[in-house]
């Protein structure tokens, strides 16, 4: 790094410093002319206006939450994440040849207080925790090539005996946790008030009666105390609902997303029922249409809503098609087995074993990235249920093993069903880029 090079960060960095205490209070032009230019260069015009919303929420929110949580926001995710790494990114990708990833998602447990139908986190042992020293480790080597943003999951992260001394050990790095909920109450909000680095995302399935149907009795009335003991602590949350057939519809009502936008909530996460972990069900996917019916309601909320939202399947468009293999994420499980994706569940390396950089620089990860995108249209980005010949091809070409028994399933039994999937949506995606894409990016061609 030139010293021109190393002013500039640190001017930023000041400035930045400089705008905490009044970040409420300043215009949404002046905050993100402090960031702009260092903060996100993409070309994709989709991509840069999520980013600006999501800055210019980052900086509403800041107004209700507790300092250390604004301080951490603004140091931790914006500045340390988006400016002061990238130097060390552009290093890693002068060296290697390509990006590293901008988010890691961890599993230290897989210890739960609930066992919920379909989730795949009970396939692996509950008795043995990734090794505390490992998980450090891990979140060093990341550092050091500028990556400073990690999802925990597991597991029941708030199981977790390290959880509390994991993020202050690591204060310079902001987290996302998936959690349930269940055992967030007034002090454990509170300690994250205080600790300011992570934002809880409590999973829902939809109201109460469908949330208690899949995770038990009582468990909404845990969740709505837990979101309001966060909200009154001043700590940023989040809700998570994997959508099925069953509740599609209901998950991206107004109804549904005014409950939790009065709640307070931060972020919305959406993930698509993929046929893993307990009794793998493929009847249980939303059909090509209904994904398509979530995927323009999203598109609706994020006009109209005072909320961020994110569909892990929809939004292809903002991350150029496939994230996993280390393009722009990947998960170690509990076990350590590094996997190109959370739902992926074929691995070639652990991270006991290797560096983290030795596993980004893989022949398994590599082959997802020589790949990417699969295809132009990148509302057709997944591997599992869009391109599902492409991880046949890899786990096939590289050897990778399945990371808990009946993983394979994925490329065996389960391979005709998920092409025929495929094969049905694949007429539903071309049709939407063809007339909603397409002539949005002509329109930025032309200027």
């Amino acid at each position: 790094m030139t010293l021109k090079e190393k002013v500039k960060l640190y001017t930023t960095k000041t400035a930045i410093k400089g705008v905490l205490k009044v970040l409420p209070k300043i215009s949404d032009e002046r905050w993100l002319s402090l960031v702009k230019g260092r903060v996100y260069r993409s070309k994709n015009k989709e991509e840069r206006d999520f980013l600006e919303n999501l800055l210019v929420n980052l900086k509403k929110a800041a107004e209700s939450v507790s300092p250390s949580v604004r301080e951490k926001v603004v140091m931790n995710l914006i500045n340390n994440a988006m400016i002061q790494g990238q130097p060390k990114r552009l290093e890693f990708a002068k060296k290697y040849g390509f990006n590293p990833p901008n988010l890691l998602v961890m599993s230290p447990t897989m210890s739960c207080n609930l066992k919920c139908y379909g989730c795949y986190a009970w396939q692996y042992s509950k008795k043995n925790d990734l090794p505390y020293d490992v998980c450090n480790r891990i979140i060093k080597e990341a550092n050091d090539i500028g990556l400073y943003f990690f999802v925990i999951t597991g597991g029941e992260p708030f199981c977790w005996e390290h959880l509390y001394d994991f993020l202050e050990r690591h204060n310079e790095s902001f987290f996302q946790i998936y959690t349930n909920g269940q055992l967030i109450d007034d002090k454990v909000a509170k300690k994250l008030a205080e600790l300011g680095n992570a934002v809880p995302c409590i999973s829902v399935e939809g109201f109460e009666k469908e949330t208690e149907a899949r995770r038990g009795k009582g468990t909404w009335t845990r969740i709505m105390n837990a979101m309001d003991a966060l909200r009154e602590n001043g700590v940023l949350f989040g809700y998570s609902v994997t959508a099925t057939r069953s509740n599609n519809e209901l998950v991206v009502s107004d109804e549904f997303t005014d409950l939790f936008v009065n709640k307070g909530a931060f972020i919305g996460w959406y993930f698509n029922y993929i046929p893993i972990g307990k009794e793998p069900d493929m009847e249980l996917m939303p059909t090509p249409e209904q994904r398509d019916y979530r995927r323009k309601k999203i598109l609706e909320i994020r006009r109209n809503k005072n909320i961020i939202v994110a569909d892990f399947w929809n939004d292809g468009p903002l991350v150029n098609g496939c994230m996993a293999g280390g393009k722009n994420y990947l998960h170690i499980n509990v076990n350590g087995d590094v996997e190109p994706c959370v739902f992926v569940h074929f691995a070639a390396d652990n991270a006991k074993e290797k560096s983290l950089i030795e596993i980004l620089t893989s022949d398994f990860f590599m082959a997802f990235k020589k790949r990417q995108p699969y295809t132009e249209n990148h509302l057709r980005p997944c591997t599992i249920i869009d391109n599902p010949q492409v991880l046949r091809e890899i786990v096939a070409e590289t050897g990778a093993y399945p990371t808990h028994e009946g993983a394979e399933t994925i490329v065996g039994c389960l391979a005709r069903p998920l092409d025929k999937y495929a094969e049905d949506y694949k007429k539903i995606a071309d049709k939407a880029w063809t007339e909603e894409y397409e002539p949005m990016e002509e329109e930025i061609a032309t200027g």
